[in-house]
């Protein structure tokens, strides 16, 4: 007989266990606490939907993850989720290794999801909160925020803290899934912009280019990324930000003071970039701090690098003195800012920490709770921009889907 499967939540990860749930031949019926579904799913990759990576590797992912994500990207890898879009008729495209749908439009894949769901028979009950589970004899009831439901298995696919605007994520499947036995570890804001208590940045202060930055605790670099580097008045972010973000809110909350450290030369070796500054020292001559410096970078840096060392861009270069023009140009690969929290969850893309994995199975199952599976971003899993946690969606929705069909 068919099995009878619960999933809650209609995101990315939900929607694929439906389909690989029901494609084994499984009754599928999906709670959504929204009105429809995939609404993050719709804005990933601003709009364009960042599928995955052929770069895609467990060592992308969190530590606490990475030994498991081995085995579950050996089961579920890019190919296969190349293959399951192909299999919904969305053709996919690699821009340097980064895969999009080629439509460039999010919600194309949020519908090809929800056209293949209702092929294949699944249910769909909208605006309903899942509110608890509790085995019942030989079924499941599941408990929502209007109504009691059984089932053979239930997956919780209900997301976790990241983007509650969107989403509505209220972290209640935590709560749900440590009434059943499993543990939470400490939850952060991750894939977010930073925030700086400096006051050297004015108001109207904003730039984005290209750079190095490196996150450290006292002298000691933890992370370092490279890319397009945004900075506004008390905000820095950008992807190499928000690549690092999840580790500064960690290192934050033990009451660790975090610096960054940006370096706008980052093409540059360190030899290579003082041959570059005795370029720009033979051309001193006469000119003042702010002709010579006009080319040299981006203005904005520029501005703030002399109104931290108290040097007036009307001053004449040959006033200021070669040794300490040598300090105003290494200052630029050293432009430092202490943070002092990252973006709450409103504005993070993912949630670090989650569900303890030692928890669950192979197959996402819960050990204590046989027959409740846990996949997406409620489990302690989280990787890096560019399609790492999508893929987590698909890998986790897949393997968690077909496995409660076959129970």
């Amino acid at each position: 007989m068919a099995k009878n499967i619960i999933i809650a939540g209609a995101g990315p990860s939900g929607m694929c266990a439906a389909i690989a749930a029901a494609r084994d031949g499984a009754s599928v019926t999906v709670i959504e606490k929204n009105d429809t579904v995939g609404k993050k799913l719709s804005m990933t990759g601003n709009g364009r939907c960042n599928l995955s990576n052929l770069r895609m590797s467990a060592d992308e992912f969190n530590e606490n993850s990475r030994d498991r994500m081995k085995k579950w990207l050996s089961l579920f890898g890019v190919k296969d989720t190349l293959n399951f879009f192909k299999s919904l008729g969305v053709v996919v495209m690699s821009e340097d290794g980064y895969l999009y749908p080629i439509s460039g439009q999010a919600k194309t894949v949020t519908q090809a999801l929800y056209n293949e769901c209702l092929r294949l028979g699944v249910s769909f009950i909208f605006s309903e909160q899942l509110k608890s589970i509790a085995k019942n004899s030989e079924v499941f009831n599941v408990k929502t925020s209007k109504n009691e439901y059984e089932a053979d298995a239930v997956i919780v696919a209900v997301g976790g803290l990241a983007g509650p605007g969107t989403t509505m994520s209220t972290g209640d499947g935590y709560y749900i899934c440590e009434k059943l036995g499993m543990t939470k570890k400490d939850t952060y804001p991750a894939l977010c912009s930073l925030v700086t208590d400096d006051d050297s940045i004015s108001g109207d202060f904003g730039i984005r280019m290209n750079a190095r930055a490196s996150f450290l605790i006292g002298d000691g670099v933890f992370a370092t990324e490279e890319g397009e580097v945004q900075i506004t008045k008390n905000s820095l972010s950008g992807i190499p930000i928000m690549q690092s973000s999840g580790l500064v809110c960690y290192h934050l909350s033990k009451n660790r003071p975090v610096t960054v450290s940006i370096d706008f030369f980052p093409e540059y070796t360190d030899e290579e970039f003082e041959a570059l500054v005795d370029d720009m020292l033979s051309l001193a001559h006469d000119r003042r701090l702010k002709d010579l410096l006009l080319g040299f970078c981006n203005q904005g840096i520029t501005d703030l690098i002399l109104g931290r060392m108290k040097l007036s861009p009307d001053m004449k270069v040959k006033n200021v003195g070669e040794s300490m023009l040598r300090c105003v140009l290494q200052k630029y690969r050293d432009v430092r800012f202490n943070i002092v929290k990252t973006a709450d969850y409103k504005k993070a893309q993912v949630t670090r920490g989650g569900i303890s994995l030692g928890d669950l199975d192979d197959n996402l199952m819960c050990v204590k709770s046989p027959g409740v599976f846990v996949i997406g971003e409620l489990c302690d899993v989280d990787g890096r921009c560019g399609g790492y946690n999508l893929q987590w969606a698909w890998c986790s929705g897949y393997i968690a889907g077909g496995a409660a069909s076959c129970l």
